[in-house]
């Protein structure tokens, strides 16, 4: 068994995968990924993704080669507005209250496409337009919205089993069940029984969102009850190590992604099988009322929303005529649990066995509602709905306004059957982490601001790139660039670098 190697990767998610890989593509010819879990449980929290690369690109003539899902009868369907660097840029920035590092951004936004065509080309992730997440039918046409077009093959799960053919094709060896407990300067990994040399180390060991103890230190007390939607071992020991060897931390420590999550899924874990499925993301197609039946936020923020109400769960609620326009993979049959009714009374009846604990404060809050909602279309009668734009459609007009507005999209709730799903908060990633330079991806060092000779880091370790929420896609795309620049840069340390 060997103990020395050109690069040491400390994770198998997406983000180190694609560091391996780039080492290797880059001259390296050893290169280990050590990961803590067991081998069912490979692929970190890109497995629990939909696949989503977020990129900039030319719109739908760009993306066309590198996806496996579009004939040309369906082409000349598809309306896809460019999503350039700009673009790009403002939404992180916007979501990030202007705080992430503009540095680390500029870098991350103009290798996205660059990074994408790599992991179509060389990897041979299948990509496909996501026609089922980002676009809708409008007028016959098949109309992408958001900026987000890339999604992969049976998501995660197709992400993380072509990363798998490649690291054999490749050469890639990965030991499972294998922390990595210390590094030292000189002498590479320590652990339990051996120690492991190599002349780079690449980590990419996800945050401490698995952990309900760093969780309640960081974020809160009240996230000690958030539902964990990816692999239960993130649990910021990689954080650890580093900050043991005088790693600088940055970024938003107290801020993490979170969403809308099925309230029945398990609590520390997501499920290898439904995985990104517990996702509940039709909240703006109707409403979200707590267990009093009060209507709750419906803005980015959403998940830790429901997580700050009563019991920490919400009601998802629809009409008939919006039901149709549900994700079948997150409402599907077998998918969810349904709670169906013929009108609103009967629905509050069934919602009182599931934990609703206001009937008339429910009931109230819908009349309310719809009564907002007719009262802004009639004053402006010629909007209409439109999922894929911001429509205008809102609650608020001049004889009646609700305290929580919901200014788009806003449609009634007055056609039966009527559909409720029980929601909590899952949590996906936490943005605090290693300070890296956005170049090389090295980490660097608390007490000088220079990289650490031979250290690097990709993924969700890496700090200061988001702030307070960001944009869907975002996450994968980032751990591919800055992998592909770790892995360039570890072979260049060993000396071996591809001409």
């Amino acid at each position: 068994m060997s103990t020395y190697y050109d690069c040491v990767v400390v994770g198998s998610g997406h983000a180190g995968c694609s560091a391996a890989l780039a080492a290797m593509e880059a001259g390296c010819t050893s290169v280990l990924i050590v990961e803590k879990a067991p081998r069912e449980w490979v692929g970190g929290n890109g497995y629990f993704t939909a696949g989503a690369h977020r990129t900039v690109h030319g719109g739908l003539q760009d993306l066309l080669p590198i996806v496996h899902n579009v004939t040309p009868e369906q082409a000349i369907k598809i309306d896809m507005d460019p999503y350039t660097v700009e673009d790009f840029t403002k939404d992180i920035m916007r979501l990030g209250k202007d705080k992430p590092d503009a540095k680390l951004v500029k870098t991350m936004v103009e290798s996205s496409r660059e990074a994408v065509e790599w992991l179509a080309r060389k990897v041979e992730i299948p990509f496909i337009l996501s026609f089922h997440r980002q676009a809708y039918e409008v007028n016959g046409r098949q109309k992408f919205w958001g900026g987000m077009a890339l999604s992969t093959e049976d998501g995660g799960k197709g992400l993380i089993s072509a990363h798998m053919k490649a690291l054999e094709k490749a050469g890639v060896e990965i030991w499972f069940d294998s922390p990595a407990i210390k590094l030292t300067v000189e002498k590479g990994i320590t652990g339990k029984e051996l120690n492991l040399s190599a002349s780079s180390v690449v980590l990419a060991a996800g945050g401490y969102e698995s952990s309900s103890e760093l969780r309640a230190k960081h974020l809160g007390s009240e996230w000690e009850k958030a539902h964990v939607r990816g692999t239960p071992f993130n649990t910021g020991d990689g954080l650890a190590i580093a900050q043991a060897i005088g790693a600088k931390l940055v970024g938003d420590w107290a801020g993490c992604h979170s969403t809308c999550w099925d309230a029945n899924a398990p609590a520390d874990a997501g499920d290898r099988e439904l995985s990104n499925q517990f996702t509940k993301s039709g909240y703006p197609l109707g409403i979200m009322v707590n267990i009093n039946g009060q209507q709750i936020t419906t803005y980015a923020k959403f998940g830790r929303q429901i997580l700050l109400q009563p019991e920490g769960c919400a009601f998802q609620v629809w009409g008939a005529d919006m039901v149709p326009l549900l994700r079948k993979e997150e409402y599907g049959d077998g998918i969810v649990e349904k709670i169906f009714a013929g009108s609103i009374e009967e629905l509050a009846d069934k919602l009182l066995e599931k934990g609703l604990k206001d009937k008339e404060g429910f009931l109230k809050t819908v009349r309310n509602y719809n009564a907002a909602v007719q009262n802004h279309r009639a004053e402006h009668p010629t909007l209409g709905w439109d999922p894929t734009v911001k429509d205008g459609l809102s609650t608020q007009s001049t004889t009646a306004s609700l305290q929580l507005p919901k200014s788009n999209w806003a449609v009634p709730i007055d056609q039966g059957p009527f559909l409720a799903v029980k929601v909590a908060c899952g949590i996906t990633f936490t943005f605090g982490g290693l300070a890296i330079d956005p170049d090389t991806a090295g980490v660097l060092s608390k007490e000088t601001g220079a990289p650490i000779k031979g250290l690097f880091c990709t993924g969700e370790m890496v700090g200061g790139l988001f702030h307070n929420n960001y944009p869907g896609g975002s996450g994968l795309t980032a751990g591919a660039v800055f992998g592909r620049k770790a892995g360039r840069e570890a072979a260049k340390l060993a000396g071996k670098l591809a001409k």
